[in-house]
């Protein structure tokens, strides 16, 4: 593994640096709970949740809603469609923020830039200074991101933690919404909302949580890095999809992600958009927000 000086930091300071990322980006929250009170900790399907890292978790009730795109919008793709109906029958909670690096080491004890990239972006002049910093999105492989969340359950005890269904992020995601985007169809406001339209040569992802959130109060569900969600990925799979609560096809060999990042190859930032990757790949755009079963 590599070492570089932009990765070492104490375990008092990602620890602080997490906290921080998760609660203190200076923001109530659209659900109208202060820092102090997501702080606490506290349980209900009603209320918002912090652990011992400092991931901020907001509630999620269970409801009905349409998944994918419907035929009226002509920047849908195929593998959006049909727009079908879907019942998440239990609430849960998600992450209010993708997991930043700095609640990466608290957990696993190094940078997710300590392992190697599936391509050469990180190499180039000045991006690895301009992106491995504690308050920035983790970006990880699918793999990786399950060996963070099988470490973080033996930290807290438990199996609570886990990756979105692709349904229960697009649910989250759409915050009750109907339309291309989470704020509405005017594709103009989506600098207010996400960070993309980036380049390798100046840009690269950003802190979590400095846009402006959706209706649930998650921020960066458009844009600033892709996440990966637990399901494997079939163009064609919304054609037979349960109706409540789909888990994905039972195999594949891509998993999907979702939400669109800070680079302008991202194609699309719309909240129905869905794209795959390898699940080894590791990149420097795709990161995770986790679920906490309730």
């Amino acid at each position: 593994m590599k070492t570089d000086r932009h990765l070492l930091v104490s375990r008092r300071e990602i620890l602080t640096t997490a906290a921080r990322a998760a609660v203190g980006v200076g923001i109530t929250g659209a659900l109208g709970w202060p820092a102090l009170a997501l702080a606490q900790g506290t349980e209900g399907t009603d209320k918002a949740f912090t652990n011992s890292i400092g991931i901020a978790f907001v509630p999620i009730p269970a409801g009905t809603f349409l998944m994918g795109s419907p035929d009226s919008d002509r920047q849908a793709q195929a593998f959006e469609k049909p727009q079908h109906r879907v019942t998440i029958s239990r609430p849960f909670q998600i992450g209010k923020h993708e997991v930043t690096q700095a609640q990466w080491q608290a957990v696993l004890g190094e940078s997710p830039y300590a392992r190697d990239r599936s391509n050469p972006y990180y190499q180039l002049p000045g991006m690895a200074e301009r992106i491995t910093r504690p308050d920035h999105p983790a970006t990880v492989s699918w793999n990786d991101a399950q060996a963070f969340i099988a470490a973080l359950n033996r930290l807290e005890g438990g199996t609570r933690y886990r990756l979105p269904t692709e349904a229960e992020w697009e649910y989250a995601a759409r915050a009750g919404t109907i339309t291309r985007y989470s704020f509405g169809d005017d594709e103009r406001q989506l600098d207010r909302y996400a960070w993309h339209g980036g380049d390798f040569q100046t840009g690269g992802h950003h802190p979590v949580g400095t846009k402006q959130p959706n209706p649930w109060g998650l921020h960066d569900v458009h844009g600033n890095v892709w996440e990966w969600v637990a399901d494997w990925y079939d163009p064609d799979y919304y054609a037979r999809s349960p109706a409540v609560d789909p888990q994905g096809p039972p195999r594949g060999t891509h998993r999907v992600v979702r939400g669109g990042s800070w680079h302008a190859s991202a194609t699309s930032w719309r909240t129905a958009f869905r794209r795959d990757y390898a699940p080894d790949y590791r990149g420097i755009s795709i990161g995770l927000r986790l679920v906490r079963a309730m």
